[in-house]
């Protein structure tokens, strides 16, 4: 076969979704791929120096192959192949690795998530997932590894994070390994073998015998080693190399080229923007000009706070199976997958959000899972469609299913969702705009939900630079949050709280917003009656995840295509 760019960026791709696999074995896991060993995270220094130079070797065989040729689909594959590994080694240049994030989610949530994520229905499947939490106790080992490096090199957490983190971690300690999450599996197992059984015995000693005991000296090494040598202040750039790595942190979590400052201006800009929307909902709801005294209601009514577990979860499962009944006017490809909802157990449900989403992984083996807190305080009830559009259907869990079984594309691209923040969390936002179209919103208490959720994402791009570029407090951003965002006080602390451990993770949320309804109302002003929103949304989701950049040169590209198609049929 004639060796062509094509052929050659066909075969790096291929090794570099190998080297993926085996550097991120939970990527490999999530995509339904066999790993090459039961290995399930690589964390030492000696796994991400490895990891460093084999991207700066794939990176050269890349720059070689001729981009003149290529293909939309092929170009686009080469700037994401460029990005991600360029990200990979000016990363590791800058020691994120002897720094990684351990709050919200650190490595006792990954386990978690991996357990959540598993179902057992063999004996092979039992064993192979004991073999997977035997290598647990190593993770921990290599982490504090590299922490140890980072500390050598000079690296100091915020007082106040290393604080969070061990609470975090200390949550996931269980006394009766039958209450780990870890063991979840085996009891959601519905094969009673004496196979199986036995498998689940071995797993009860690991956990209570190793895995504990592991994640007991993680705590411990987090309030005593990083402990001492924390730091009072929660800036990401008073770190050493700070300022650069949190630019970094800014251009990889938005893919835009902004600064701090233009991120903070767009912030503020946006917060005006929505301020002037929910005082119009207020007006509707009988509190014109009286925003405050609105918000004031929705946050005090009692009508609003689920009365128990149960109806919570009853209430917000009926809604999913409403918005279901609206999808198939939007899209006219489905995934092969479905999905359920749950609640996050209350010994987590502290540290983490209202909801999240676990999708599903690529093979289908279990469905994908709309956790929802049990923290009935921290998810009134005004607050359901929007979250149950972002999370679920047609949001987290519908879009990574669908770019999931995008088979045209490599394997990297289809199961990137997770290095590609502001167009998966931009898609989600977005689709809870789509609930006004599709009529799920009925009260002008909904609506405030709904725009609440946004000033949420937009007071972010505040606070977050705020933290680390312009030296607010913790105070202060709590402030900042508390004037424009109707969550209870708790919530918004840890909201501020996951800013300060997290540097630029939230400040994605609303460009990609932003891009999206951008692009959309681009594409009914070219195309006017042209316009099909179920080849709209179709599109946007078949291009996998993206940067916004790259997502608006695919959106031309279709704009352009669907008007030439118009003129060959007129």
């Amino acid at each position: 076969m004639k060796h062509t760019p094509s052929t050659q960026l066909a075969e790096l791709a291929a090794d570099y979704w190998e080297f993926t696999c085996y550097e991120s074995p939970m990527t490999a896991i999530l995509a339904g791929e066999t790993t090459v060993d039961t290995v399930i995270f690589r964390e030492s220094p000696a796994d991400h120096d490895r990891r460093a130079a084999g991207a700066t070797t794939l990176l050269s065989r890349l720059q070689a192959i001729s981009p003149s040729t290529l293909t939309g689909s092929e170009s686009q594959t080469r700037e994401l192949m460029q990005r991600e590994l360029q990200h990979l080694i000016d990363s590791h240049r800058l020691g994120a690795h002897l720094r990684p994030s351990l709050f919200p989610a650190g490595p006792e949530f990954s386990l978690v998530f991996l357990a959540n994520g598993t179902s057992l229905s063999r004996p092979e499947d039992a064993q192979r997932y004991l073999d997977r939490l035997e290598t647990a106790p190593g993770m921990f080992e290599d982490l504090q590894e590299s922490l140890e490096a980072g500390i050598a090199r000079g690296f100091r957490y915020p007082k106040f994070v290393v604080s969070r983190a061990a609470e975090a971690a200390r949550a996931n300690l269980a006394t009766d390994a039958r209450t780990s999450q870890l063991y979840g599996p085996f009891l959601r197992c519905t094969n009673e073998s004496a196979e199986i059984t036995a498998i689940a015995e071995r797993a009860l000693t690991l956990i209570a015998e190793r895995i504990m005991p592991a994640l007991g000296n993680y705590v411990a090494f987090i309030e005593e080693r990083l402990g001492a040598t924390s730091r009072e202040s929660i800036a990401c750039s008073e770190d050493i190399e700070g300022e650069e790595f949190y630019n970094l942190l800014v251009r990889n979590f938005t893919s835009l080229d902004m600064d701090a400052d233009e991120v903070h201006a767009l912030g503020l800009r946006e917060v005006e923007r929505l301020t002037e929307e929910l005082e119009a909902v207020a007006a509707d709801a009988g509190y014109a000009g009286q925003l405050q005294q609105y918000r004031h209601y929705l946050d005090t009514a009692p009508e609003f706070v689920p009365t128990a577990i149960a109806p919570h979860l009853d209430h917000l499962r009926a809604l999913c199976k409403r918005i279901d009944a609206h999808i198939p006017a939007y899209f006219s490809r489905l995934p092969r997958i479905t999905y359920g909802v749950n609640c996050i157990p209350e010994a987590l449900a502290e540290t983490l959000p209202p909801a999240y989403a676990q999708p599903s992984p690529a093979d289908n083996s279990s469905p994908g899972v709309f956790w929802v807190t049990s923290q009935l305080n921290k998810c009134p009830t005004y607050m359901y469609p929007s979250l149950a559009l972002h999370e679920a259907w047609p949001g987290h869990l519908m879009q990574i299913a669908l770019m999931q079984e995008q088979d045209q594309l490599p394997a990297f691209r289809r199961n990137g969702s997770l290095k590609y923040t502001a167009c998966i969390e931009g898609w989600a936002m977005y689709c809870e705009q789509l609930g006004e179209d599709m009529g799920i919103y009925t009260t002008p208490h909904e609506r405030f939900g709904r725009l609440n959720m946004e000033m949420w994402r937009a007071a972010r791009l505040v606070v977050d630079t705020g933290i680390h570029t312009r030296g607010w407090t913790r105070e202060q951003a709590i402030e900042y949050m508390t004037q424009h965002v109707s969550i209870t006080p708790a919530m918004i602390a840890a909201e501020v709280d996951r800013y300060i451990a997290l540097p630029g993770q939230a400040l994605a949320y609303q460009p990609g917003n932003l891009k999206f309804r951008e692009l959309r109302q681009r594409a009914e002003q070219r195309l006017g009656s042209q316009f099909d929103l179920r080849r709209f949304h179709d599109s946007l989701l078949a291009v996998g995840p993206v940067t916004l950049p790259l997502l608006e040169a695919h959106c031309d590209e279709w704009i352009a295509e669907q008007e030439a198609e118009g003129k060959r049929v007129a």
